[in-house]
């Protein structure tokens, strides 16, 4: 029986070898010499197969992850004799140094690491090619990280480590600190560190050691540094150096951010510079004394202006100081102009030429009233109206030129002059006058570009007014006075202005105006008839050419009521001629003569030569009285006002024009300024001048007195009683039901355009309109139904 017994193979250690003539050993020793021969920059001098096909081999036998513990070593090895020969010695000494030692220490340290990194980089980015295989093979499988990020978390470990972290952000802010404070520094070296610290990151989210380490430290130094700028500029600058000097750090810090930090660091930096230099003296710089905002604005100092601006636009806060200061600065010297006005105000009640004021009242005091001292109230007015334009054109311009036309700031603006001018109490009389003013001779000789850069600085004022109807009052007596002497230097001006005034508030505003213009055209047409009428007639026409105007009683003003007068036989005659003609042409019309509003154009004989005088009509009356007197003979006062039966307000203003002023064609006994019920009168036979046309004006007020001012006042309060009326019951036809608050903002809403009402007149007149039945109140107390039994409501000058 044979016999088997089982072969036993023995256990054999397995080979190191990698090939015929190669082990493990042997390879890592020989791609360690290698790669300590590129971290000594030598290369060149290696073969990059050889190089390759080491790691390649050590990959494939499985020695992944020796060769990567290795590697690892190795770069660690060479960053600590990096650190020991570059970095370390170049440490700050800390002692007390000047800047520019301090500057040239940092730079050291900072080159010094740049050094390093860009050595450690050059050297892994060599590592990288001739290890790509464990890169791709191994580094993958195991999940570790490759070459080029082993050496950035290695360089960051062995490099960017205490204490060397601390002094190379020491250094950083230490050169930055340098530099803010006006001394130069090398701003590449800190360019190449911080390229370096934004790469490399030690946290598990990938925050850069610049975000993580340097750059909180810059905005906690930055804070620290402006704060303490800020207080320094304050007690050292005017507020134009003050911005300069911000604008400047706004863009220094721009461009490190640019240049040499990161752009990740610009905002918060911008933020802190707007935290520490703008927001905690915003109002300080507008308010600085003898430099601040109005300083700027009064010696229009319009790069300044806009430099604030800029700056104030960063911040949230600034565009409301600036528009709240700017409000304060105008009215501060809207004020300043409403108190010198005021303060000259009773100059300005005095009586000078005004051939058209009807108004008795307040006349019979002409004669207390100093010498001029009407043409005075005029340029009171008119240079009140010059002031408020020009300083309105200022602050245009700077919010032109400085503010970029800025809308918010515009209504800044605007609510700025409507609080200064509103509390004026003659401000609606004063801009009527002035542009009264242009309108009969500001306009003359100016282009048509000209005259629409006036109108439309004017209508810039009244809208400004809240109380329009005051206004339209006033215009509509000026634009009267115009019309009826002739004295509006342009059609086309006059009508351009009514067109922008029905712009501004609707056809409802300028719709008598422009039936006073209908009235003189329709009075031109009918003299015109008048004459060819003369010429045909056979009779024997008037002796005297008159020329006259009709006017609608419902558009022309209120004040114009008629004034007694007898007139002589011949003006009698020619003016009843006239009634004739036009009565015949007319029927259901009555013609109600105005004495007061004419004036005329009479041929006088003196000894030396003959004059044509333009004198008021009632001048000619009391003139003509004179024609049948022999030289000496005089008559007095109580005799021209029983021939005449002329009030004796109008009688002592024309006697004082004929008698008292600049040209005396008649004399006063006794000689004196005042005419009194006791003096006598004579014709001066002596008088003499060189102008063949003499115009004598009568002696009355401009501006109103405080008496016709009074009137004018209580006739506007009838007016807004009545307009206020037709509102309420106008809003109550159309609703039907409407509770209390409701009806108050409604009738505010539709006045406002021609004032703005007061909510306790507004419940005034619904009690009134209650009683009168156009409304009653419903149980709650609380609203009002409207009563039907009323179709139609007319009431004073308000029509519905």
């Amino acid at each position: 029986m044979a016999s088997t017994s089982k072969k036993i193979k023995p256990k054999i250690k397995p080979s190191r070898k990698l090939g015929p003539n190669i082990d493990v050993d042997e390879s890592w020793a020989k791609l360690t010499s290698y790669i300590r021969e590129i971290q000594h920059h030598n290369a060149h001098k290696l073969s990059f197969e050889v190089c390759y096909r080491l790691g390649y081999q050590l990959v494939v036998s499985k020695q992944g992850p020796m060769l990567y513990n290795g590697v690892g070593d190795l770069v660690v090895e060479n960053l600590n004799r990096l650190a020991e020969e570059f970095v370390l010695p170049t440490f700050p000494s800390g002692l007390e140094q000047d800047p520019m030692q301090q500057s040239q220490e940092g730079e050291r340290l900072l080159k010094a690491l740049h050094k390093v990194w860009r050595d450690h980089t050059d050297c892994m980015d060599k590592l990288s090619h001739i290890l790509k295989y464990m890169d791709r093979v191994y580094v993958k499988s195991a999940n570790v990280l490759e070459v080029v990020e082993l050496g950035r978390d290695l360089f960051v470990k062995h490099i960017i480590r205490p204490p060397i972290k601390d002094h190379i952000i020491n250094a950083i802010l230490n050169l930055l600190h340098i530099e803010r404070d006006g001394y130069v520094i090398n701003r590449s070296a800190i360019t190449n560190c911080v390229d370096a610290l934004l790469q490399l990151s030690d946290s598990p989210d990938g925050t850069t050691v610049y975000k993580r380490y340097l750059e909180p430290d810059i905005l906690r130094q930055s804070d620290t540094y402006y704060r303490a700028e800020a207080e320094k500029l304050l007690e050292t600058c005017d507020t134009p150096e003050y911005l300069r000097r911000v604008q400047t750090r706004f863009s220094e810090e721009e461009s490190r951010a640019h240049q040499y930090l990161s752009l990740q660091t610009s905002a918060p930096i911008q933020a802190i510079l707007q935290k520490t230099l703008l927001i905690p003296h915003l109002q300080t710089l507008a308010d600085m004394p003898n430099s601040g905002l109005d300083i700027m604005i009064d010696n229009d100092k319009l790069d300044d202006l806009s430099r604030l601006y800029q700056l104030y636009s960063l911040v949230p806060e600034g565009m409301p100081c600036l528009r709240r200061s700017l409000k304060d600065s105008i009215q501060k010297r809207g004020e300043e102009l409403n108190s010198v006005s005021m303060e000259e105000r009773e100059l300005g009640d005095g009586g000078a030429e005004d051939e058209l004021d009807p108004s008795a009242k307040g006349k019979a005091k002409a004669k207390a009233r100093p010498p001029n001292s009407g043409a005075q109230g005029l340029a009171l007015a008119l240079r009140w109206v010059e002031d408020v334009l020009h300083l309105k054109d200022k602050f245009d311009r700077v919010w032109g030129v400085s503010f970029k036309n800025n809308r918010d700031i515009e209504s800044g603006l605007n609510e700025a002059f409507e609080s200064f001018i509103n509390p004026h109490p003659r401000a609606s009389e004063f801009i009527s006058l002035y542009i009264d003013e242009n309108l009969k001779k500001g306009l003359k000789g100016k282009t048509d570009a000209e005259v629409e850069v006036i109108l439309d600085k004017t209508i810039t004022l009244f809208r400004f007014i809240t109380e329009k109807d005051v206004f339209e009052r006033y215009y509509k007596a000026h634009l009267a006075k115009r019309l009826l002497l002739n004295r509006s230097v342009s059609d086309d001006a006059e009508r351009g202005m009514l067109a922008k005034l029905k712009i501004e508030c609707g056809f409802q505003f300028t719709v008598k105006l422009e039936g006073m213009f209908h009235d003189m055209k329709l009075s031109a047409d009918a003299m015109q008839a008048y004459r060819e009428h003369l010429g045909k007639t056979t009779d024997i026409g008037p002796e005297v050419d008159i020329n006259v105007t009709v006017m609608t009683s419902t558009f022309w003003p209120m004040s114009y009521a008629p004034v007694p007068c007898t007139l002589p036989p011949l003006l009698v005659k020619a003016s009843r001629s006239f009634e004739q003609f036009y009565l015949s042409r007319h029927s259901g019309r009555k013609l109600t003569w105005q004495p007061s509003l004419g004036n005329a154009d009479v041929r006088v004989a003196f000894k030396a030569r003959k004059h044509d005088l333009n004198v008021s009509s009632f001048a000619l009356v009391i003139l003509l009285l004179f024609e049948d007197l022999g030289g000496g003979e005089f008559l007095t006062y109580e005799e021209i006002k029983s021939a005449t039966a002329i009030p004796d307000s109008e009688l002592q203003r024309n006697l004082q024009s004929l008698a008292c002023a600049k040209f005396k064609v008649l004399k006063k006994h006794p000689p004196g300024r005042d005419v009194n019920p006791d003096d006598s009168f004579s014709f001066s036979a002596d008088f003499s001048s060189p102008l063949q046309k003499i115009k004598i004006s009568t002696v009355a007020a401009r501006v109103e007195s405080g008496e016709e001012r009074k009137e004018t006042q209580d006739r506007v309060e009838e007016e807004r009683r009545y307009q206020t009326d037709a509102s309420i019951v106008r809003i109550m036809k159309d609703r039907k039901h409407m509770t209390h608050n409701d009806l108050v903002n409604e009738a505010t809403r539709q006045l406002a355009s021609r004032f703005l009402p007061n909510p306790l007149n507004i419940k005034k007149r619904i009690e009134a309109l209650i009683e009168r039945e156009y409304l009653e109140r419903c149980e709650d107390r609380k609203s009002y139904n409207y009563l039907a039994s009323h179709t139609s409501f007319y009431y004073g000058t308000a029509d519905i």
